[in-house]
């Protein structure tokens, strides 16, 4: 039987990964770029799988309605494993193959203990903090544009 504190550890790790996997997604190739540059030991990372390109069919709904196949997008994905055992995997929309393999170094590097907080400090809380900045921006840049109506009552019928 598990224990609850081994579950809630596990369930953090699971959700952590998925912020973690979700931000190196959305990263910029220069910004990896510029971490891995900055990294004091670069990994050896052995290929498992790509970097490669394909199609990946994006679904839709309208209203709550029934899903339905909106087309397709190119997506690059990579994996890689690191003689410490840590597997990192990776996918980004386009077909920038560097990225996706500089985004599955990361995701191994977060894995590991020793590394995990270089890449949260350096590189995740970065990419956080670019993409709150353009969606507030986005929203103010939206807010600008609204317009108020009101129906004034009056006093006869």
């Amino acid at each position: 039987m598990i224990s609850a504190d081994r579950t809630d550890a596990a369930s953090q790790t699971a959700s952590g990964r998925k912020r973690a996997a979700d931000l190196l997604a959305r990263a910029e190739r220069s910004e990896l770029s510029a971490v891995f540059d900055a990294l004091p030991e670069k990994p050896v990372a052995h290929q498992v799988r790509g970097p490669e390109t394909g199609l990946v069919m994006v679904r839709g709904r309208i209203g709550g309605g029934a899903p339905f196949n909106l087309g397709e997008v190119t997506v690059t994905r990579a994996t890689v494993r690191f003689d410490t055992g840590s597997v990192g995997h990776a996918q980004a929309l386009g077909t920038d193959r560097e990225k996706a393999r500089l985004a599955a170094i990361f995701d191994a590097l977060w894995q590991e203990d020793a590394t995990k907080d270089f890449v949260e400090q350096a590189l995740l809380l970065p990419i956080a903090e670019r993409i709150a900045d353009a969606e507030r921006r986005k929203a103010d840049e939206t807010a600008a544009t609204r317009v108020d109506f009101f129906t004034m009552v009056r006093g006869d019928n």
